[in-house]
Parts: C-alpha cells; sequence; structure tokens
C-alpha cells in the first residue's frame, strides 16, 4: 500500500465544488428534474429511454431475443438518454424513473401507460408479459432469480467500485483499486465455477440471468469493458469465457448491443432504434 493521504472527513458533509472524473458533471447529492423537457414517443406500444452501457444492454438483448422467437408485440422504439449531458435529470425521465438512472420503459399496450424502471424489474416484467426467458414455477424460476439478483447486487462493486477507480478516477489510487479488482475476481470465479457444470448460469437453459450478467461480466472477459482483461488476469476463466462467446454469437446479442450506443466501432453503433431494419 503506497496511497498516503491527509484527508480528515469532517463532522458535516458538504459536497466539492468539483468531484473530478468522468462523470462528475452529473453528480449531486439531491433528486428531482433539473429542467423541463417531456420525452418522444414512438409508434410502438414499447417505448425504452436508454444508453448501451452494459445495464441498458441488458434490456435491448432480452427485446431483440423477443422479437427473434418472434413475438411481434416486442417491438420497441429506443430513445437515446445522453447521461453525460444530463438526459436522465429531465422532468420527462424523471416521472418515468425517479432515480434518473437508465434504461427505463414505459408500455403503452394496454389503456394506462406502465411505467417499469430498474433493468431486472424491466427484465421480469418483460419475461412475464410475453411467457419467455424465465421458467414459470418450481426450482428453475428460483434458480433463474437467484442469478439475475445477483447480478443486480454484485454489478455496482464492479462499475461503481473497480471500473470507477480503474478507469474514470481523476487519479489512480492503490487501495480502491485493490479492494474492488479483489471483489471484481471473486465475482468472476463465482461465475467460473458456475459455468463449469452449467452452460448457462441458471442451468440448460438460456434465460434472462444469462442476459443480465453477460453485458457486464461476458464483456469483460472479452475485453470489451473497462480494457481491464489483462489486469485481471480474465484468461484464468475459461468456462466463462466459453459463456460469454457462446451468448455474443447469438444473432439477437449482436444486434442488442448496438441499440443506444454512441462509443467503440462506429460500425456497432445505432443511436435510437424505431424498426428492426436500423439494425441491418
Amino acid at each position: 500500500m503506497t496511497d498516503k493521504s491527509t484527508y480528515v472527513p469532517p463532522k458535516v458533509w458538504t459536497p466539492p465544488t468539483t468531484s473530478g472524473g468522468k462523470f462528475a458533471s452529473i453528480n449531486r447529492p439531491v433528486a428531482g428534474p433539473t429542467h423541463e423537457a417531456e420525452l418522444p414517443v414512438g409508434k410502438h406500444p414499447l417505448q425504452l429511454y436508454s444508453l448501451g452501457t452494459p445495464n441498458g444492454v441488458k434490456v435491448t438483448i432480452m427485446l431483440e431475443e423477443l422479437i427473434a422467437l418472434g413475438y411481434v408485440q416486442a417491438e420497441y422504439d429506443a430513445w437515446l438518454i445522453r447521461i453525460n449531458e444530463g438526459a436522465q435529470f429531465s422532468s420527462g425521465f424523471v416521472d418515468i424513473n425517479p432515480n434518473s438512472k437508465i434504461p427505463a420503459l414505459v408500455d403503452r399496450t394496454g389503456p394506462e401507460p406502465v411505467r417499469v424502471f430498474e433493468s431486472g424489474s424491466i427484465m421480469v416484467y418483460l419475461a412475464e408479459k410475453f411467457g419467455a426467458f424465465l421458467p414459470k414455477e418450481g426450482v428453475a424460476r428460483v434458480e433463474t432469480m437467484n442469478w439475475l439478483f445477483w447480478q443486480m447486487g454484485s454489478a455496482p462493486f464492479v462499475g461503481g467500485g473497480f471500473g470507477h477507480f480503474y478507469a474514470y478516477a481523476p487519479e489512480k489510487l492503490e487501495y480502491p483499486i485493490d479492494r474492488y479488482a479483489m471483489e471484481t475476481k471473486r465475482q468472476l470465479d463465482v461465475l467460473e465455477r458456475q459455468l463449469a457444470h452449467h452452460q448457462y448460469v441458471a442451468g440448460n437453459a438460456y434465460t434472462i440471468a444469462d442476459m443480465a450478467i453477460w453485458p457486464w461480466y461476458g464483456a469483460m472477459v472479452r475485453g470489451e469493458l473497462y480494457e481491464a482483461a489483462e489486469f485481471l488476469s480474465v484468461h484464468e476463466y475459461p468456462h466463462l469465457r466459453r459463456w460469454a462467446d457462446e451468448i455474443g454469437a447469438r444473432p439477437a446479442v449482436i444486434r442488442g448491443r448496438k441499440v443506444n450506443r454512441v462509443f467503440g466501432n462506429p460500425d456497432e453503433q445505432v443511436a435510437e432504434r424505431h424498426d428492426a431494419a436500423d439494425l441491418d
């Protein structure tokens, strides 16, 4: 440990004038909207407001998988929410997600619009709406939910912990990087051990658990997240890499990963999606 700090927390914390880092401009200690702006509404019953981050990709992969199965009612409009510009703090977005986080969904199928926020909630909602990718009962359903909520509880240590301090913080600090690298590798090992004995995360069927976990952990072992594959020695997880490559090769995953993506390879970026042809 080499980090030295003279910082002593005050008795009462007050927000700094600047916190530095890539996303500092959107950090604030209060909720609610910062400006008035209505959200656009397209032609499909399902309206998604998102960005192609791992949490956003979970939902677009699921929607594309549903469409690939023939559920035409799963056609959707995907509107880009530029979180680095604070679009998630508009009055319209806060109305559908008071927590101001992507993704958020509005289902306009029925007489009253239904808002759904938090990616795990959206995935369960869609799975139950269409009767796909989530076993209806028994041990298989419980196991799928176990792993879905494992991802929801675990990924913040990867993103807000490891990813922030390794890739985005204004300075590299040994202690938080070590702490969150340790936890990230522990989580990778959890998946490695599970996938050594199962084709998919929750067993022998492809489910919403795989769709939720792949954008975080699959991308990481494929070298597509935080440019940290070498640092984390991801070659140590061959079963996880086998699964990651199998999921990554699915046509619906390839399509879903493009939606609301405005970074990386230009050929893989589709800022907004309103028809299937937008991804062709």
